[in-house]
């Protein structure tokens, strides 16, 4: 069942992006401010790495660098890893135990289109597996007692 749902179903299309010499300080402003707990780095409209709350604390705040004069390119996990909207949910989630990544960008002919997370799978994707099954249930029911 799991199979028949598609990264796009459950992906989130609204992905907030940063450039790789935003300082540290404009990249948790822009996280804070849309509630995020990552944001994808690009470059020429590409995804080139993943900045995530993570990566500031183990690379800025432990350290103890000033937020001002560190650049993304310098804290971002790279190479980035990513999926295309068209793949199933259960590779995404392979990749995802694989690499030990809980967001993958999602491209379209080269082209950013979203993200998925491990949240979105285990809450819309298995909302959408639950449905799925009832649909099934139901017309396989129906399709029993017309005969």
């Amino acid at each position: 069942m799991a199979d028949a749902l598609i990264v796009k179903d459950v992906m989130t299309k609204e992905v907030k992006v940063t450039g790789p010499d935003s300082n540290v300080k404009e990249v948790v402003a822009a996280m804070n401010k849309f509630d995020i707990g990552s944001i994808i780095v690009v470059q020429d409209n590409k995804p080139v790495g993943v900045i995530s709350e993570r990566d500031v604390l183990r690379r800025v705040v432990e350290p103890c660098l000033s937020p001002e004069t560190i650049a993304a390119r310098q804290i971002m996990t790279h190479p980035v890893i990513t999926i295309h909207e068209s793949a199933s949910l259960t590779e995404a989630v392979r990749i995802m135990a694989e690499k030990r990544v809980r967001k993958i960008p999602v491209m379209k002919k080269k082209k950013l289109v979203g993200i998925i997370t491990y949240t979105d799978i285990l809450s819309k994707g298995l909302n959408m597996i639950s449905i799925l099954g009832e649909l099934t249930t139901t017309s396989h029911t129906r399709s029993r007692k017309s005969r």
